[in-house]
């Protein structure tokens, strides 16, 4: 993946953007550096970045606020570097449209796999495959499985971990609602130490949880339904959880 890869790094720390910069070039990516939003905005007119690595606190406009805007009208894959690890802090970087949230300090190989994993699930195809045992099909929408892959008339729809993670857990029980507890705990022990708090507080955990699968069910939404405010597939069951809607 990384030889074909090149990816903008934008941090306003002069000393960890080069690092970061550096340690990717040794692995074989291509690598640009921005300083701020700013800059990276001028350097995303004119090139396709396969991955942005964006720091969220920076004078100006944040991580989170350039994060946002992107989502208006780009799908180029996003990784959030920040020093703040709580669960709010985690679950505003998913609203705002990244694809995955590290917490600094970090290790330069942890950096690198979470890098792989999200090229490897964004990664184009030019056209669908084959259907897969398992496909559940609904409008124009074609989910696989065994793959894990979301189609839209042929057309791969680029998903997250977190949103191909929920979509599979409707999937295999397409038709029939899911609880939000179900979900909730599927989702804690995905997230493992990335949602637990340093006092062990079981209940931060299941908040934090149920809090994430609510922006993950926004987000699919507005990939999936016409008008998400009134969804035809992924429909909210009063007081049990969620429920896909096949044809």
């Amino acid at each position: 993946m990384a030889g074909q890869a090149h990816i903008l790094v934008v941090d306003d720390d002069k000393r960890l953007r080069d690092l970061i910069a550096r340690y990717l070039g040794e692995q074989g990516f291509r690598v640009t550096v921005a300083t701020d939003a700013a800059e990276a905005r001028a350097k995303l007119k004119s090139i396709a970045f396969d991955l942005l690595v964006l720091d969220i606190m920076m004078p100006g406009e944040s991580g989170l606020d350039l994060t946002r805007a992107l989502r208006d009208d780009s799908s180029v894959p996003i990784l959030l570097l920040t020093a703040m690890g709580e669960v709010q802090d985690r679950i505003n970087g998913l609203e705002t449209g990244a694809d995955d949230y590290l917490g600094k300090p970090f290790e330069p190989k942890e950096l690198v796999l979470r890098i792989n994993a999200i090229l490897k699930r964004a990664r184009p195809r030019a056209a669908a495959p084959a259907p897969a045992a398992g496909t559940v099909r609904f409008g124009s929408f074609a989910f696989e499985i065994d793959r894990r892959r979301l189609y839209r008339s042929g057309e791969i729809v680029h998903l997250t971990e977190g949103e191909g993670d929920l979509l599979l857990l409707l999937a295999r029980r397409a038709g029939q609602p899911v609880s939000r507890d179900e979900l909730a705990m599927r989702a804690a022990a995905t997230e493992g130490e990335d949602l637990a708090p340093e006092n062990g507080d079981a209940t931060v955990v299941e908040i934090g949880a149920s809090r994430l699968i609510d922006v993950q069910m926004t987000r699919l939404r507005r990939k999936i339904e016409d008008d998400p405010r009134f969804p035809r597939y992924l429909q909210t069951v009063r007081g049990i959880g969620y429920v896909l809607r096949p044809d």
